[in-house]
């Protein structure tokens, strides 16, 4: 069993199954956390069969643990069903919009954050994937994601067959602001970073790289200027053809 305290991202997964009865379980129990106007703005397709994992893993690079993990979770962004719901009760829906969107992914954020929660407590092991936002029509086109649903989370669950390491974390008064928000002055930058740019990994991978410095290697290698403009686009296009924006 772990705690936030003591979690880690879990991508190599045992034999083990996990049961229905269990996940079931625990999706109802996520359910109770905060909700946009009690209106649960998500869904959430279960993916357990090796075919369609197999047809899911191009939209996450082929990352192994698509493939390899029990069951893949894709949480949706849904207004699809609210807006049905106003239509089967004589009510007009105004949800294709971006305002709109913007509340379903934060409902459907705060539903994974809770669910990822108790799936710690269980000792279940999962990898939330940042890839859902990068192809995002692969991802509706497998799952047959209607208009108004968009994906915007998706997380690979076993039962973990590796205990990593802990990721390093910025200190606390690097994220908290007192009243009002602080800017980050050089003398700033130096204290709250020094610790995550000296640990051995981080230094290898600048070394390696040819790089002058860890920042470096996020601005030029791993989250390039082009490759977000490229993906704003894919996702900004995505939107549109989904109904969220006109």
């Amino acid at each position: 069993m772990k705690n936030l305290l003591t979690r880690t991202s879990i991508r190599k997964y045992s034999n083990r199954e996990v049961c229905e009865q269990l996940l079931s379980r625990l999706m109802t129990e996520a359910a109770r956390t905060q909700t946009m106007g009690n209106l649960q703005l998500y869904s959430v397709v279960v993916t357990r069969s090796a075919e369609m994992k197999q047809r899911l893993a191009p939209a996450h690079f082929n990352q192994p643990m698509v493939t390899e993990a029990p069951v893949v979770l894709t949480i949706c962004a849904d207004f699809n069903r609210t807006s049905q719901w106003a239509r089967c009760r004589k009510a007009e829906p105004g949800y294709d919009n971006f305002l709109s969107y913007q509340n379903a992914a934060i409902d459907a954020l705060l539903y994974t954050q809770t669910l990822c929660n108790l799936m710690d407590e269980e000792g279940l092991g999962y990898c939330y994937l940042g890839t859902t936002v990068y192809m995002p029509q692969l991802i509706i086109d497998v799952l047959q994601l209607p208009k108004l649903v968009m994906p915007v989370a998706t997380i690979t669950v076993g039962w973990p067959a590796e205990q990593p390491a802990q990721s390093d974390r910025l200190p606390l008064e690097s994220f908290v602001h007192e009243e009002t928000y602080k800017d980050y002055t050089p003398q700033d930058i130096d204290t709250y970073y020094i610790n995550k740019e000296q640990l051995e990994e981080n230094r290898h991978f600048v070394e390696i790289n040819h790089k002058e410095t860890l920042a470096q290697i996020f601005t030029d290698i791993r989250y390039t200027k082009k490759d977000n403009e490229a993906m704003s686009a894919t996702l900004l296009e995505t939107l549109k053809k989904q109904g969220f924006l006109d």
